[in-house]
């Protein structure tokens, strides 16, 4: 598929990422919740290859991204699960490359995903994330909706 970016063409291609994109996979993910809004701290390489090899090799792993001209720009690590109501694509980590993002690549990353699933005959797509965030106003402009009542809780160790 061919792409116009900023007045250029651009080879870009939509792939299940395997292993062989992790390194390139944790460096765009680094790039891009680093910096504002997320401020995550992934300065300990091997804490964040850690955290990817999680997140992207679990049971029933389904890892996506999009190439643009052969380079890793937009990333959706997750896996198939099974639930009472059906069987849902579970997205544990989304990202574009800080310097793509609000050039609608996500919104059209995000489509690509949704055909793929539907074409595998699952349900939906299930994600979380934080309504203080741009990425919450992402995903309800994508058609994505709250479940009000669903409610993440965490206890810190003591």
């Amino acid at each position: 598929m061919e792409l116009m970016i900023l007045g250029k063409d651009i080879m870009e291609e939509f792939i299940t990422v395997d292993e062989t994109y992790l390194s390139e996979a944790a460096q765009l993910y680094k790039e891009a919740f680093m910096g504002e809004p997320w401020n995550d701290e992934w300065s300990d390489e091997k804490q964040l290859m850690e955290y990817i090899r999680e997140v992207s090799g679990g049971y029933n792993s389904l890892n996506y991204g999009l190439l643009s001209d052969g380079k890793l720009v937009a990333l959706s690590l997750g896996a198939i699960r099974h639930w009472w109501e059906g069987t849902n694509y579970n997205i544990n980590e989304l990202c574009v490359a800080k310097n793509l993002q609000g050039q609608g690549i996500g919104s059209r990353f995000l489509g690509m995903i949704e055909e793929d699933i539907k074409k595998r005959g699952l349900a939906g797509i299930f994600l979380q994330t934080d309504k203080d965030k741009p990425s919450y106003r992402f995903y309800r402009k994508n058609s994505f909706t709250d479940l009000d009542i669903h409610v993440s809780l965490y206890k810190k160790a003591k």
